[in-house]
């Protein structure tokens, strides 16, 4: 029984957005207490690779403004100006946060590569090893509880600042067991110049997987061909839908819009066919909660016309 549409996007985004902003604001005072720790015990230690580390941590920080900031925009209702909403300030965010973590990443690797056959008089001392521990434990958990919140309110931004958490724990343990190689054995201190570059590569990497769908959601890339099917199948399956054609869907961060034509009897009135096109409005909200907004063309069967 058709009784109308189901929960809007908005009133959903309304719901997560006191818990992004209050885990983005836990990250944010965690990365400040590890970019101080981090920067003191690699000096006071004299590791590169744990000053390396506390660069990643203070580009977390800018991330985190990112998303505090984005989010006041990309949740506010469709207007006249933007009558599809303001995601896309969202994927502008993400992108954001992507290079943001490109460029620790070219500036960590670059001086690692510089500095690599200079000369060390003396070698790391066990206190660097405090700043990727605590990094390590702490950046995991806020990573875990950071893409459950990204995940359940669809948030793009929130998840990529969620592996922007994680590349921070992972890069954390090349720097721990460098800081370790060079300690046991002064001979082996070019290994803390080997940490900050495989830090600096693990980085890259997170960025250019943070980047690269940003860059074709913006190119308007469709939803993937299961989805498209999936569509299809459940308009067929509509009473009134004698076919179902030109299917066009647009991505906008996690979200679906969509338009389609679909062909009923040409002989029901106008009123009936507004009924079956809202049935396919409605049973296709109900079926995929990406998909935020439908338009229906509604065409005669002209095989039924004789």
């Amino acid at each position: 029984m058709y009784t109308g549409p189901p929960k809007t996007t908005a009133s959903r985004d309304n719901e997560y957005q006191s818990s992004i902003e209050r885990i983005t604001w836990i990250g944010l005072f965690i990365n400040i207490v590890l970019t101080l720790v981090k920067f003191f015990v690699g000096i006071i230690g004299r590791s590169q690779a744990v000053v390396a580390d506390a660069f990643h941590s203070l580009s977390d920080l800018a991330t985190d403004f990112a998303v505090l900031i984005g989010i006041r925009f990309w949740g506010a209702p469709a207007d006249e100006g933007h009558p599809y909403g303001h995601r896309r300030i969202q994927t502008l965010v993400t992108i954001v946060i992507g290079f943001a973590l490109l460029g620790v990443a070219i500036g960590i690797g670059y001086k690692a590569l510089v500095t690599l056959r200079e000369q060390h008089l003396t070698q790391p001392g066990w206190i660097a090893l405090s700043g990727p521990f605590l990094t390590i434990f702490l950046k995991e958990i806020l990573y875990r509880r950071t893409k459950k919140i990204g995940t359940k309110s669809r948030s793009t931004a929130v998840i990529a600042n969620a592996w922007h958490h994680r590349s921070d724990a992972l890069s954390s343990i090349p720097a721990f067991f460098s800081v370790v190689a060079a300690t046991i054995n002064p001979e082996w201190a070019y290994f803390d110049h080997i940490g900050a570059l495989i830090v600096s590569l693990f980085i890259l990497k997170v960025s250019w997987d943070i980047i690269r769908p940003q860059i074709v959601e913006l190119t308007d890339y469709a939803a993937s061909k299961d989805e498209q099917t999936e569509i299809d199948r459940i308009v067929r399956n509509i009473e009134g839908v004698e076919d179902v054609h030109k299917i066009r869907t647009r991505k906008m961060g996690s979200d679906i819009f969509l338009d389609l034509h679909i062909q009923v009897n040409p002989f029901i009135t106008v009123k009936d066919g507004h009924v079956i096109s809202q049935k396919v409005k409605y049973e296709l909200l109900r079926h995929n909660s990406n998909i935020i907004d439908v338009v229906v063309h509604l065409e005669p069967n002209e095989a039924n016309s004789c």
